[in-house]
């Protein structure tokens, strides 16, 4: 019987073989569901109380007053270096950073769109950081939790010789 939440997959296998309930963290097995749990509760606080039509820095601020009024850890403009080859080619920052452990990307768009989802997607790349946040403070609140595991950020060498380096 369904009760109108869609389905999702886990983040790692568990003893369960059916996929679990969004609301159900307890037999998921999500990475830092406690954390993103109290985190999302926190977005809709702030959400209810504000409403929607402020600019992000606003939602900004005062996510990071009702987080550490929850009693976590946040801070703002966090960076994100991109390296290449031992070259720092970009420099980036993210919304948010809570508990050094999930990084949120907050908008206050008409809604969440998937360029969006590749900007955090990109961001947990470019870091250690596995879990993520999307937090739109739109006409309706809305939110996506993003996972990009370590093992999956590594670079599969090439065997083939770049083009570069033959001689002509």
């Amino acid at each position: 019987m369904s009760h109108g939440f869609p389905r999702i997959s886990t983040d790692k296998r568990t003893s369960v073989s059916l996929d679990c309930l969004v609301m159900d963290n307890s037999t998921c097995g999500l990475k830092h569901a406690d954390l993103t749990e109290k985190i999302i509760g926190v977005f809709y606080d702030v959400y209810n109380e504000l409403g929607y039509g402020f600019l992000e820095s606003t939602y900004a601020e005062a996510m990071i007053v009702a987080l550490q009024e929850a009693g976590l850890s946040a801070r703002r403009e966090v960076s994100v270096p991109v390296w290449f080859r031992g070259t720092k080619v970009g420099q980036y920052f993210a919304d948010l950073l809570v508990a050094d452990t999930i990084l949120i990307e907050l908008k206050a768009a008409r809604g969440i769109e998937s360029a969006h989802e590749a900007q955090l997607l990109h961001y947990l790349r470019a870091t250690e950081i596995e879990v993520g946040l999307l937090l739109n403070f739109g006409v309706r609140p809305q939110f996506r939790r993003l996972l990009f595991d370590n093992a999956r950020k590594k670079i599969r060498e090439n065997p083939c010789e770049s083009v570069a380096k033959v001689s002509a």
